[in-house]
């Protein structure tokens, strides 16, 4: 490809002469677009057929000038920035060069040069103003950077109504063989642990915010809960509520570390259950094309109301990954009770899942999911006198139909099969449900 210097001297002059009305038409957004409509190869060339000239013609304003455009249209922000230097050593004034200036430090991600710039460019008396609010907008844009990216609030509301065929989890027998009283023979169970099927109705609410403390740190914060009611069976109306506490670091590739806290207390049948708290700490590293990969540490404390002996201590690790359209996560650890009396509650656990949501039309996607858990507990248990050792799978398949942009409906199936070597644990259970969802 032949390129005279004529012929890039005839683009980029037009180019230096309205870059200021270049600017005024350009979103605001750090990321600053190319100034000329050229592809990669015609700017690389471009560039090229000027800087072989430079050692004739370096110093020369009007060259430097034009050098420095067509190096950043190349993606080459440092030798445009030594360019456009030497245009403003020789005419300080020039609020085109010093405006082309601040584009390549912007572009180079070094956004302190670059709003210094900026903002001397705002206070040049000549500038039209339409430019110098465009300009001054930047300028605001790159504080908002420089101060951490401010504050942001955001969370949902999901509503449901549907059909669970086993609100208890529990099994579908009605008689059971104890080992430690085998010589009674097969005893009958009460109807609480066996499945009970009823109609439901759900409401899940969240709210989360971030608040910038500096460029690099944030504090966040959140708070989640539940309340699901059967239409017929009160014993197994379930609530929760959990709040979460933290602090986020990034690092200058990018990288995330955040540590918090978190509490939690869950009702049944309108009286408390549980409270745990914990710690959680994760280490997350961004990819190309939105995808990321996270690394996980958690200690939770689990206190029982009514049952000290299930008192514990729960440990866990985990790998996740977050793509375009999916996310997986593998995790293991260790629940260990506080009670040696409580030993056969203990047990170690892995926990594989994948989800995902996939488009398949302007206003619909297709919504689901797999998960598998294994448990193997520490000690015989003390009826059935034998390690319980449990393996569950759960499917949820379903569609997220967009009705207004922040309101979503969303029928949906799940399915979860326990095996167990007690029979007591051994279930399935299926729900189907329909909901919305108002995200704000």
């Amino acid at each position: 490809m032949t390129c005279t210097f004529a012929s890039v001297s005839k683009s980029v002059t037009y180019r230096a002469a309205s870059a200021i009305a270049l600017y005024a038409l350009l979103p605001g957004t750090v990321a600053l677009a190319q100034t000329a409509q050229l592809s990669p190869e015609q700017a690389e060339a471009a560039y090229s057929a000027l800087a072989q000239q430079t050692a004739e013609r370096a110093g020369d304003p009007r060259f430097d000038y034009q050098l420095g455009i067509a190096a950043i249209d190349a993606g080459r922000y440092g030798e445009a920035i030594i360019a456009m230097q030497r245009v403003l050593a020789v005419q300080p004034d020039n609020a085109a060069a010093r405006a082309e200036l601040a584009r390549a430090f912007a572009l180079a991600g070094d956004i302190d040069t670059a709003r210094d710039q900026f903002a001397s460019v705002v206070d040049d008396p000549t500038l039209p103003d339409p430019v110098r609010q465009r300009f001054t907008g930047f300028v605001r844009q790159f504080d908002r950077q420089i101060a951490g990216g401010g504050s942001d609030v955001s969370g949902f509301v999901d509503a449901r109504v549907g059909f669970d065929d086993n609100i208890n989890t529990a099994t579908e027998l009605d008689t059971i063989v104890i080992p430690l009283f085998s010589f009674l023979g097969a005893g009958q169970l009460g109807a609480g642990a066996v499945a009970q099927e009823d109609e439901f109705y759900e409401v899940t609410a969240g709210v989360s915010g971030v608040t910038a403390i500096g460029r690099q740190d944030r504090l966040f914060a959140s708070a989640l809960g539940s309340w699901r009611d059967n239409f017929d069976n009160d014993t197994f109306d379930q609530a929760a509520l959990t709040g979460t506490a933290g602090y986020a670091h990034t690092f200058a590739n990018s990288d995330v570390v955040s540590l918090s806290g978190q509490v939690q207390h869950f009702w049944l049948d309108d009286d408390g259950f549980r409270t745990s708290f914990g710690a959680i700490a994760q280490y997350t590293k961004p990819l190309s094309q939105g995808r990321a990969l996270s690394l996980s540490a958690q200690w939770n404390r689990l206190n029982f109301d009514n049952d000290p002996l299930r008192d514990a201590d729960r440990f866990a690790a985990g790998v996740g990954f977050v793509g375009r359209i999916f996310a997986a996560n593998l995790s293991g650890g260790k629940e260990e009770t506080r009670r040696q009396a409580g030993d056969a509650q203990s047990f170690g656990f892995v926990t594989a899942n994948i989800g995902g949501e996939v488009p398949v039309a302007p206003r619909v996607a297709v919504v689901g999911g797999v998960a598998f858990d294994l448990r193997r507990h520490d000690a015989a248990d003390p009826l059935f006198l034998t390690k319980r050792e449990d393996e569950r799978l759960d499917l949820r398949a379903g569609f997220k139909v967009a009705v207004l942009d922040r309101l979503f409906v969303q029928p949906s199936a799940s399915y979860t099969r326990n095996w167990s070597n007690i029979a007591l644990f051994d279930y399935d259970r299926w729900t189907v449900s329909v909901g919305a969802r108002f995200e704000f």
